[in-house]
């Protein structure tokens, strides 16, 4: 009996980091906390930074925001999984709907609080940032570009309260920025190319669904282009370090992603290319740790100006 309620608590811890991506949570607490160090603010000590308070509720309450963000767009996509992802969707089953609706209204109190904490603008963006996902959850999503756009900006958007905490505004952020917003609407596109028979019946007008495979295929690539001026840009500038060396990998991934795109044909591809792309942003997070701090922001943009 003891073995039976383990096993089932178990299945249920398992089924709520399913449900909030606990992987993508780990990956974006990193993401801010070596942004913060290495990019935002590489003039202070690293222990300062780490143990900055309000930073920490920065963090805590962007963790918060986009977990519940998980949680409602998982409750609006139960049919869409059931099809694209029939394991994932009996996994998260083991929690019940009830349940995650109560974590969900937790989850965005918890964030809009910590966001008052620092201030009344922190916690009004935070609001507005819980509106913005259940609206692209629950209409904006549904259609082609309002979808993909929005998605992408969704996915980017935690990082400016960061950007903005440290009031850190140097062209060298927006240029990697840029870069970002170019690979992660790349993923999206591939996304909804591997998703496309859930989305069909369920009548989610996604751009492949409405302008199809071949021309989701020409908008992917041209970004994936267009992804190579600010990766060339980066590229120019001795603050990156050993960086650098990332750019160069991201370079040649982006590339042949282009190709293989091109050939794709069968769902496993779609799957596979989309993997790559998460894995390169994955790298790119953890790659931050070798900037070369000793070349601060502002040298750079004298050397741009």
């Amino acid at each position: 009996m003891t073995s039976f309620k383990v096993k089932r608590i178990t299945y249920k811890f398992f089924s709520l980091l399913s449900v909030i991506r606990g992987y993508n949570i780990l990956v974006l607490v990193a993401a801010q906390y070596l942004a913060a160090i290495f990019i935002f603010s590489p003039q202070k000590i690293p222990r300062n930074i780490v143990l900055d308070v309000d930073l920490f509720y920065i963090v805590f309450a962007t963790v918060c925001v986009v977990a519940s963000g998980y949680i409602i767009n998982n409750f609006y996509d139960v049919k869409v999984d059931r099809i694209n992802r029939p394991l994932k969707s009996n996994l998260d089953n083991y929690v019940k709907q009830s349940t995650r609706l109560k974590l969900y209204f937790f989850l965005n109190f918890l964030g809009f609080f910590f966001g008052w904490l620092i201030s009344w603008r922190a916690a009004l963006f935070f609001g507005v940032y819980i509106f913005a996902i259940w609206f692209y959850s629950h209409k904006l999503k549904k259609y082609p570009l309002t979808g993909l756009i929005s998605a992408t900006v969704l996915t980017i958007l935690p990082f400016f309260a960061v950007f903005i905490y440290f009031k850190n505004f140097s062209k060298i952020i927006f240029v990697h920025a840029i870069f970002l917003f170019l690979v992660i609407m790349v993923r999206e596109l591939i996304k909804d190319l591997q998703n496309m028979k859930g989305a069909i019946v369920n009548n989610y007008e996604t751009f492949p669904v409405k302008y199809g495979e071949l021309k989701t295929k020409y908008l992917s690539i041209s970004l994936l282009v267009f992804t190579l001026f600010p990766a060339g840009f980066l590229l120019q500038y001795p603050a990156l370090g050993y960086m650098q060396y990332y750019f160069y990998l991201a370079l040649i991934t982006l590339i042949f992603v282009g190709f293989y795109l091109w050939k794709s044909t069968e769902r496993n591809q779609y799957i596979m290319l989309h993997n790559i792309l998460k894995l390169l942003l994955l790298v790119g997070v953890l790659s931050l740790v070798f900037i070369d701090t000793s070349l601060i922001v502002e040298k750079v943009i004298h050397r741009l100006n």
